[in-house]
């Protein structure tokens, strides 16, 4: 059994935290936690790899992508095998039209087997009406990059060749 911590990216503490069983897949897990924050589920969403300082990595949709059927879905990925060990995390995003962000970080995992999961036994706040706006901020292509490794371009005349 996984306890499991969802937050709400948003400045309001809006936080649920679940039981699920450890041998479900990511589909199940979404599930519980569009419906722990009082969505109906039928959007698009996508887990991310992450470590601990929540650098997003390796995209796990909700449905296969790929034309050949063989790449990684939310229904191919087993929860104790994705979440391997406690403070494991993941970024998921509901919605991409409205980007509900939320962070998921295994608390604990135990050997302890229930007949009631999946089950919210946490709820903290209260989720808004719209969700928070997200700000994307690219790198200034202007601004000086102290380490940049092609400087020694920079004088190189590449008309001469």
């Amino acid at each position: 059994m996984y306890k499991i911590r969802v937050i709400l990216d948003t400045k309001e503490d809006v936080i649920r935290t679940l039981l699920v069983e450890d041998n479900v897949n990511l589909e199940s897990l979404h599930n519980s936690i569009s419906k722990a924050f009082g969505f109906e589920g039928q959007e698009m969403a996508s887990f991310y790899k992450t470590d601990d300082e929540w650098n997003q990595g390796e995209e796990i949709p909700l449905f296969n992508m790929a034309e050949a059927g063989e790449e990684i879905s939310m229904q191919t990925c087993i929860l104790k095998d994705t979440l391997i060990q406690e403070n494991d995390k993941l970024i998921y995003v509901y919605d991409f039209l409205n980007m509900w962000t939320f962070y998921v970080d295994v608390v604990e995992i135990s050997l302890e087997k229930r007949n009631d999961l999946p089950k919210i036994i946490l709820e903290v706040g209260e989720i808004p009406k719209e969700a928070p706006e997200k700000e994307f901020i690219a790198d200034n292509p202007n601004e000086k990059d102290d380490d940049d490794e092609f400087d020694i371009f920079d004088d190189f005349n590449f008309n001469e060749y």
